[in-house]
Parts: C-alpha cells; sequence; structure tokens
C-alpha cells in the first residue's frame, strides 16, 4: 500500500521541521512538502496532489480560513486544522470544521508535550485519508433549527433518570451538532466525547450551546447530569460518570491515554454501563479507530439501548464499525435518524429504529 502523502503548510519553520521529522518516523505516511503559506501551498497540491494537508489557521498573506474554502471549492482535499490554543484560534479551527476541514490539532504548549501532538498528528492523518465524498459532505441543519422546533417535549415521568452518552471522533463535531441540535428542551442529561485538544471544547460547548434548545457547556468536576444539559468532556481530560444516590454526577480527572485518546469514549461509557445501566442510551458517531465499541458492548450487556450510526452517514466508519462487528450495536441508522430514534427509545417505543442488527 502506498504511504498517505502529506503537505504541511505552516508560517513557521520549527513547525514545518518537527513535522517533517516526527511524521518521517512512520513508514505509512510520507511528507512530499511543506509551505509557508497558502500561495505556496496552492501551487504545490497541484504539483503533488497530496492525500492530507495540514493546515495552520494564522498566516501570512492570506488566512487559513480564506485558503480552506478556496481549497474545498476548486480542490477537495482531507485537511487537519493546525492552531495554537488560544480563544480567537479555537474559534478560528471550529469555523474551519464547519467549511470541510476534517479534524483539528493543537500545537504543543504548555503541558502539551511534542510527543503527545506526535501521537495525535499520526492518528488525524491516517483519520483524514480515509475520509470518503469530501466534496459532497453536508454540514447538518447549521441554518436552521427547523428540526428542533418541530420536536415535541419528552415526557418527563418516563425519562428523568435516563442519560444519553454520545462518543464521536472524526467529523463529529458536526454530526454531534445536528444530533443536540434537535433534542427538545427537557430531554435526559447528555454526557459527550468528542476528540478533540484543550482549550477547543470550552469553544466547541460555547457554540453549541448558542444553537441548541439545551444548555450545553464544557463539564467540569462534580457537575450533575440533569434533563436539558449536555456536558461535553474537556480535552485532554477524562470524564466519568457516576452516581450518588438518585443524583448522576462527572468526575473530570487525568489518566493514560485509552485508544490513542484523552478524553476517551471507552472511559466514559464504560462508567455509563456501571451506573446507569438500562437507565441509559448509548451512540457511537463517526470517527476513526475503535474507542467506544468495548464500552459501547458494556452500556449494552447492562441493559442500555445502543446506537451506531451507519457507515453511508460517517465521515470516517472506524467508531461505529468497530461496534457493530462486536455486537454492541442494538441498532444502526443515518445520522439523520439518530435524534429520532433517541427520542423513540425514550419514550418507550420498541420499534426504535429502521434497521436492527
Amino acid at each position: 500500500m502506498d504511504p498517505i502523502r502529506v503537505l504541511v503548510v505552516d508560517d513557521s519553520a520549527i513547525v514545518r521541521k518537527i513535522f517533517t521529522q516526527e511524521l518521517g518516523k512512520h513508514p505509512d505516511i510520507q511528507v512530499v512538502g511543506t509551505a509557508p503559506d497558502p500561495y505556496v501551498a496552492r501551487d504545490k497540491i497541484a504539483k503533488l496532489r497530496p492525500d492530507v494537508i495540514t493546515l495552520d489557521v494564522e498566516m501570512p498573506r492570506m488566512d487559513g480560513l480564506t485558503f480552506l474554502k478556496k481549497l474545498m471549492k476548486y480542490h477537495p482535499t482531507p485537511t487537519i486544522i493546525v492552531s495554537s490554543l488560544t480563544p480567537r484560534n479555537s474559534e478560528m479551527a471550529l469555523e474551519a470544521l464547519e467549511y470541510g476541514a476534517v479534524e483539528v490539532l493543537a500545537k504543543p504548549g504548555g503541558s502539551f508535550t511534542v510527543g503527545d501532538m506526535s501521537v495525535q498528528l499520526v492518528e488525524k492523518i491516517r483519520a483524514a485519508a480515509r475520509v470518503r465524498d469530501l466534496g459532497s459532505r453536508r454540514p447538518g441543519p447549521s441554518d436552521s433549527s427547523e428540526g428542533a422546533k418541530g420536536r415535541p417535549s419528552l415526557a418527563l415521568t418516563r425519562t428523568t433518570q435516563k442519560v444519553i452518552a454520545l462518543g464521536a471522533s472524526t467529523g463529529g463535531t458536526e454530526a454531534l451538532k445536528y444530533v443536540l441540535m434537535q433534542m427538545p428542551p427537557n430531554s435526559p442529561g447528555i454526557v459527550v466525547v468528542q476528540h478533540m485538544p484543550p482549550k477547543f471544547t470550552a469553544v466547541f460547548a460555547k457554540r453549541l450551546d448558542g444553537c441548541c434548545q439545551i444548555e450545553v457547556r464544557e463539564a467540569k468536576d462534580g457537575d450533575t447530569v440533569r434533563p436539558g444539559l449536555a456536558l461535553i468532556a474537556p480535552g485532554n481530560f477524562h470524564m466519568v460518570f457516576k452516581r450518588s444516590g438518585a443524583r448522576y454526577y462527572v468526575e473530570v480527572k487525568d489518566g493514560p491515554l485509552v485508544c490513542h485518546q484523552r478524553p476517551a469514549v471507552d472511559v466514559l461509557f464504560h462508567s455509563v454501563a456501571r451506573y446507569a445501566g438500562a437507565n441509559a442510551v448509548g451512540v457511537i458517531m463517526t470517527g476513526m479507530g475503535r474507542d467506544g465499541a468495548k464500552g459501547l458492548l458494556e452500556m449494552r450487556k447492562a441493559g442500555a439501548r445502543t446506537i451506531a450510526q451507519d457507515e453511508a452517514s460517517c465521515v470516517v466508519f472506524g467508531m461505529p464499525k468497530e461496534a457493530i462487528k462486536m455486537g454492541a450495536a442494538e441498532v444502526v441508522v443515518p445520522l439523520d435518524d439518530i435524534p429520532e430514534t433517541v427520542c423513540r427509545i425514550l419514550e418507550g417505543g420498541e420499534k426504535a429504529a429502521k434497521a436492527s442488527v
């Protein structure tokens, strides 16, 4: 199999050198070129035809967002946004995901080392190389909340002790936005792991909070899981679901990488299986790798209802595929049908999906 051809676009010579050195350690990845700005990158893309591009959001002559828009219009290529950990850059990076970028990566800084970055960079490049139909991807109902407004409220008597657990990776920011926008204001408490660097999750949660009927925020240690609230696991920390009497809450903690990830979907799902059992609904969505598959299986064994996103609607059909293979998913549905399927399950409908496993 030919190696994945990568073009590194960054105005920092140091970053270009580090990326080239780190990626050179992996035989399945080849850096075919580097570029200090989008104009040089444009010429190299035409000449080198890379499989994946890494792109800084702040560069001279043309900013990364403007270049990305042009790239997706004229030469769609799986693109990983590279950004320093600042609020402004986090906003720009998330906007880039809406424009078609498939992943976001933080530059090393603070406690986030070159070693951490290297592991994530390699995984994200491998994931990006598997993205299909980039030019025809649709972002979901970003410009309309019609689906959310049309959804009736759930019967709280049936859902007060319920919890919804969602896990996603590559392509997950827009997929999660689609699902959360359509959840009614009194939906059960929702806990979410989206593979994303530190700092970015707070901005992601804030953006979701502005377009959803439910409240969405980045989780803090000890936060109560309650109806009408979605908690997003903070980047670089695991989120563990717990129960004390009738109260659900989360712990936010450090720990080793699980499936190369922190936060990890498996960590969340295993804890939901233990403390919520049959009161939970688990959903595994688009993303590369197998994070979440074992946890979803534990949830199903504990009596939870479990859902996997189908292949056709995934940006990368990795995590759902692994869950389906091991029998963790009770039903498999397209992204469009996930919110309705979740709500039917919560309302006690036995026929909760179009396709059963």
